[in-house]
């Protein structure tokens, strides 16, 4: 793999990471593992974001401004970092689904598209 077309693969991956975690904070603030876990029930397990990537992208998206973190203090009385979106987060959600549609659009008509017919 060329080093251009991995870093087209790293950066397809982090942008969906990064779309799915600001619509994820969109229902709600939430902890990294609440995150995570509703990513995966949402999706039928079928999607798994391991710590490895998820505090990275969580970093990245608090550069951002995207999302702000808050320490606090759980029911279980332990120290917890919660996220959530801000104002400019709610337009990169905007930004990234659109994206992400157009995206998905293009794919189907690809997937749909009769072999050896141009148009």
């Amino acid at each position: 793999m060329t080093a251009s077309r991995h870093q087209n693969r790293i950066e397809l991956l982090q942008g969906t990471l990064d779309l799915l975690i600001l619509q994820t904070l969109q229902w709600g603030a939430r902890h990294g593992y609440g995150i995570s876990q509703a990513i995966s029930t949402v999706s039928d397990h079928a999607l798994q974001v391991d710590t490895g990537s998820l505090y990275p992208a969580l970093h990245r998206l608090e550069r951002q401004k995207w999302i702000r973190a808050e320490w606090t203090v759980s029911e279980r009385n332990q120290r917890t970092r919660i996220y959530e979106l801000t104002a400019a987060g709610r337009a990169q959600l905007l930004m990234e689904r659109t994206r992400w549609e157009r995206l998905s659009v293009a794919i189907a008509s690809i997937l749909t598209h009769p072999v050896g017919v141009a148009e």
